[in-house]
């Protein structure tokens, strides 16, 4: 009796080859954000950042934000939009020159660990606000009509 013959397509099992990058030694690409972003901006800027980073082997795509002059919630929308089609492309991003408020919405809006601060950033990247050192001197005064205080 003869042992039938393996067929010669791979398995779903067999690992298959994927694109070549070495991100060590790939510049990140930089992307300028705007003085800034309308609603009807957000579909170009993932179109220039999907067009930047299919074009390239960098791993990260860097947004220059320090010319949002009143970062809102469309800011915040693009920005999270701009890291969904990173991550699709198996990148990320991060920003360069955010300001003091546009972090504080990132915290606000819970995109602080997702969508992370470059070297350049004015604020300090490893803040988290549940490390914040509380105020000194500030006691809890008893209010005499209260029995237990």
């Amino acid at each position: 009796m003869v042992a039938p013959e393996e067929s010669p397509t791979p398995s779903r099992s067999t690992p298959v080859a994927k694109r070549s990058r070495s991100p060590r030694y790939a510049r990140p690409i930089e992307l300028d954000v705007g003085v800034a972003v309308a609603p009807t901006d957000i579909p170009g800027l993932c179109e220039r950042a999907r067009g930047l980073l299919e074009g390239n082997d960098a791993d990260r795509l860097i947004c220059d934000v320090g010319g949002v002059a009143d970062p809102d919630a469309v800011t915040i929308d693009a920005l999270a939009r701009l890291q969904l089609t990173a991550r699709r492309l198996g990148r990320e991003i991060g920003l360069r020159h955010a300001s003091r408020e546009l972090c504080e919405l990132l915290d606000f809006a819970g995109l602080s660990e997702v969508i992370r601060l470059s070297a350049g950033s004015r604020i300090d990247a490893g803040r988290q606000a549940e490390q914040r050192e509380e105020g000194r001197g500030v006691e809890e005064e008893g209010d005499p009509a209260d029995p237990i205080a």
